[in-house]
């Protein structure tokens, strides 16, 4: 981690897993994530989904550097855990599934999964080893131009429990959306959940069985927790 600190305030590029790409400034560095400044953003990334991180010396490809204060600039130590802690109640983009991300708000942060509100998809339950990256937007912008009355921030006030597998037997009985709802295998009714296996049955009536390691997302449709 030390030659990584030697990079803080240089160009760089970025390549994730998945053939995803990022340059800009290397602004801060953690054990477990770290923080690009990308010309109009913060770019919150954790270590797991970086694949290679390069010095950009193209001097015609160059970024100047922030003029305001990250969530990193907030806190003592970055930690991967603390910024999304730093994000909570604040207007974010995530990235959780291929080129589909998600935008709203981080509600809570649990040992292995973090509570997403989005106006659209509802609250959502996120596993903390599949998120890509996450960035706040500008605070001046209003999601999908809502008014403020009409974004339930905290929508649930139901307990939650401290690991994902715990918290999805909250929704055994009930119809889920799993990773975005792209793949029609991931959506149905959470019949078990037990021994890192999620037992689902989908619109045919066939069951299905996923492994609850590679589960990114999962929501209720059309109904909060």
């Amino acid at each position: 981690m030390s030659n990584m600190t030697e990079l803080i305030g240089n160009n760089v590029y970025i390549e994730l897993t998945k053939k995803s790409y990022f340059k800009g400034i290397l602004t801060d560095v953690g054990s477990d994530i770290l923080v690009l400044y990308d010309g109009q953003k913060f770019f919150y990334i954790p270590w797991l989904h970086v694949r290679s991180l390069q010095l950009n010396s193209n001097t015609n490809d160059q970024i100047d550097n922030p003029i305001e204060s990250s969530l990193a600039e907030e806190t003592e130590s970055i930690s991967y855990r603390k910024i999304l802690t730093n994000a909570k109640g604040m207007f974010t983009e995530i990235s959780v599934i291929g080129n589909l991300s998600f935008h709203g708000y981080v509600l809570s942060v649990l040992s292995d999964y973090f509570v997403f509100y989005s106006p659209v998809f509802n609250t959502m339950y996120i596993s903390l080893s599949h998120l890509k990256w996450i960035t706040p937007y500008n605070k001046n912008i209003t999601p999908y131009t809502l008014s403020n009355t009409s974004l339930p921030v905290n929508p649930s006030n139901t307990p939650l429990l401290r690991s994902f597998e715990d918290q999805l037997k909250k929704v055994e009985g009930k119809l889920v959306v799993i990773d975005g709802g792209g793949d029609p295998m991931k959506i149905g009714l959470l019949k078990n959940v037990k021994n890192n296996l999620l037992e689902i049955a989908i619109a045919s009536g066939e069951t299905v069985y996923l492994k609850l390691t590679h589960v990114k997302s999962l929501h209720l449709p059309n109904a909060n927790f």
